[in-house]
């Protein structure tokens, strides 16, 4: 039967803890590099890169999203 390793000594509190924050420090630096926000040309609102504005719905200059249509919702289902 073959024998697993077993570690020498106990790995402290603080060991540990600062394992899991260099870690957790290196996700979040992805994270944010990954969301960048640019500001929009015609109402300069922030808005994601590549991303047509949620405040006017302008992207590139023209208009890709109308935000004087109403948008109706479903609520109920007819049978």
């Amino acid at each position: 039967m073959a024998k697993h390793p077993v570690p020498k000594k106990k790995t402290s509190k603080s060991r540990s803890k600062s394992r899991y924050g260099s870690f957790k420090t290196k996700v979040l630096t992805k994270i944010s590099n990954s969301i960048k926000l640019v500001k929009c040309s015609n109402c300069d609102a922030m808005r994601k890169a590549h991303h047509a504005c949620p405040e006017c719905g302008m992207y590139r200059g023209r208009q890709v999203l109308d935000k004087n249509k109403k948008v109706e919702k479903i609520t109920k289902i007819k049978a």
